[in-house]
C-alpha cells in the first residue's frame, strides 16, 4: 500500500533537528544516535520539515540505504550538491556557480560520466596496487608511533596524533612536500568544519548561507594550490597520484583542470578526515574497555577486525544526499522528482536488524557489513588505502601500548557531513 505524505510520514521536529543540524553532531552520542534509533523503530523513512531547510526524506535503515545507493537512475548524485545544505546556502551556491555544480568530482556525478572519471584512478586504488605502498606507509606509521610513545604521557590523541599520520600518508601518496602539510591540514579542517566554531575559517561570517560561503572560499584556496601542483606534474611527472591525475586523458582528451582539482580535493580531504576520526574512535574505545587491548596483545590477528569495527563505530561520513530523479515509490511512500533524500550512515551502522548488540564495540564482529564506505557505484574509491593505513598503524601502536586512559570526555566537531572527535585527552602508558 502506498502512502501519501500524511502526518504519519512527518518526522517530529526535535528528532529531525537531532539528525540534520550540524550542531547536533557535537553531541552525537547523547542526541544524534538516540534520535536515529527512534527513527529506525518508529519512522525509518520519514519526511523532515525543519526551518531553513527544504523538506528531506531521512533514510535510516541499512537495507534501504543499500537499495538507494544501488539505484542511481532514480536516486541521483548529479542533480544537486551531494550533501545537505540549508536553503540559503543552496541558493548561494547556485548563484555563485551560475547554476553549475560546485565541484567536478565523483560525488557530484552519475553514470556514464561518473564511470569515465572514476576509471582515471580505479586501477591505482585496487588492492594489489595499494599493497605495493605498504612498506612506505609502515615507515610513516612507525615514525608516528615512536613520536607518540617517546613524548609526553598526557596527550590529546586527536591533536597530537591521529590528525597527522593519515595526513602524512595521503600527502605522501600525492607527492605534496611535508612543509605544505600544515596548510593542507588547515584547509581540510576548514572545508568540513564550516559549522564548527573551532574549525571554521577565521574570515567566515555568521550571516545567511555562511557555511556555503566558507565551503566555496576554502575550495578556491585548494584549487589555487593544486593548480600549481598540476602544472609541476605535467612538466615533471613522477610515479605519484598527483602525476597520474594531472596527466590523465578521458576519451582521448586531457582531463579538464576543474576535474583534476575535484579529484585532488576529494582524495586529499576525505582521505584524511575520515581516517583520523576512525583512529581516534578506536583509541577511545580501548581507553573505555582495557580488556580489548589485552585481547589484541594476546592475539594480534584481531587487528583487521578492530579496523572494521572502528569504521562501523565512528561512521565518520555522516550522510550523503540524493535527489529523486523521477516520481517513484519507496517503502510504500510516494516520492516526487526533485525530492531530497539524506542517507544516514551512522544509523545504518547501528541497525539492529543487521548488527547484534550494535551499541557495543566488538572487535570480533563477523560478518561486519558496515556501510562506512558507502555502497554501490559511489562506494569510496580509497577504501583499500584507508583500511591498509589503519591496519598498519594499529599493528605498530597496539603491541607497544600497555594502557590508555581517558582524562576527560571527547569533544566532537559540530558538522553533519564529515565529523568526529576534535579533542580526546588521554594518558598513555607504553608497554
Amino acid at each position: 500500500m502506498t502512502e501519501t505524505v500524511t502526518d504519519t510520514a512527518i518526522v517530529p521536529n526535535h528528532i529531525a533537528e537531532a539528525v540534520m543540524l550540524p550542531a547536533s553532531y557535537a553531541e552525537e552520542q547523547t542526541r544524534t544516535y538516540p534520535a536515529l534509533a527512534w527513527l529506525r523503530a518508529n519512522n525509518p523513512f520519514g519526511l523532515a520539515k525543519i526551518d531553513s531547510y527544504d523538506p528531506v526524506w531521512l533514510a535510516t535503515k541499512h537495507a534501504d540505504i543499500m537499495e538507494i545507493e544501488r539505484n542511481p537512475k532514480i536516486f541521483s548524485s548529479g542533480k544537486a550538491d551531494p550533501f545537505l545544505v540549508d536553503r540559503a546556502g543552496r541558493e548561494y551556491l547556485k548563484t555563485a556557480n551560475n547554476g553549475a555544480r560546485t565541484q567536478d568530482t565523483l560525488a557530484y556525478m552519475d553514470a556514464p560520466e561518473h564511470t569515465k572519471i572514476k576509471n582515471v584512478t580505479s586501477a591505482w586504488f585496487m588492492p594489489a596496487n595499494v599493497r605495493k605502498r605498504e612498506e612506505a606507509i609502515r615507515e610513516l606509521a612507525r615514525a608516528s608511533v615512536n613520536k607518540l610513545l617517546t613524548g609526553d604521557r598526557e596527550v590529546d590523541i586527536v591533536k597530537d596524533f591521529s590528525l597527522y599520520y593519515p595526513l602524512r600518508v595521503i600527502m605522501t601518496l600525492f607527492g605534496v612536500p611535508p612543509e605544505d602539510e600544515p596548510m593542507m591540514l588547515t584547509l581540510t579542517q576548514a572545508l568540513f568544519g564550516t559549522t564548527d566554531e573551532d574549525s571554521k575559517r577565521s574570515d567566515a561570517d555568521d550571516g545567511e548561507g555562511a557555511s556555503a560561503k566558507a565551503w566555496k572560499a576554502t575550495l578556491q584556496d585548494f584549487f589555487r594550490y593544486f593548480n600549481e601542483l598540476s602544472a609541476d606534474r605535467r612538466k615533471n611527472p613522477t610515479d605519484d597520484l598527483a602525476s597520474l591525475i594531472a596527466n590523465a586523458k578521458v576519451d582521448g582528451e586531457d582531463l579538464p583542470e576543474s576535474f583534476v582539482n575535484g579529484y585532488y580535493v576529494a582524495i586529499a580531504t576525505a582521505g584524511h578526515d575520515t581516517t583520523s576520526s576512525t583512529i581516534s574512535g578506536a583509541i577511545e574505545q580501548f581507553a573505555r574497555h582495557p580488556e580489548l587491548l589485552d585481547a589484541v596483545h594476546a592475539d594480534p590477528s584481531l587487528i583487521p577486525g578492530v579496523v572494521d569495527e572502528a569504521l562501523r563505530w565512528a561512521s565518520p561520513v555522516k550522510h550523503f544526499f540524493r535527489i529523486v530523479a523521477e516520481d517513484t515509490e519507496f517503502r510504500g511512500r510516494k516520492l516526487s522528482a526533485g525530492d531530497g533524500v539524506m542517507l544516514l550512515y551512522p544509523s545504518a551502522n547501528r541497525d539492529e536488524e543487521v548488527f547484534e548488540r550494535p551499541n557495543e564495540f566488538d572487535i570480533t564482529r563477523k560478518p561486519n557489513k558496515h556501510l562506512a564506505f558507502g555502497f554501490g557505484p559511489h562506494q569510496c574509491i580509497g577504501q583499500h588505502v584507508a583500511k591498509l593505513e589503519m591496519r598498519i598503524l594499529l599493528e605498530e601502536l597496539l603491541p607497544r601500548l600497555a594502557k590508555v586512559e581517558l582524562l576527560g570526555e571527547p569533544q566532537f566537531v559540530a558538522a553533519n557531513f564529515l565529523s568526529g572527535p576534535k579533542t580526546l585527552p588521554v594518558r598513555i602508558t607504553p608497554a
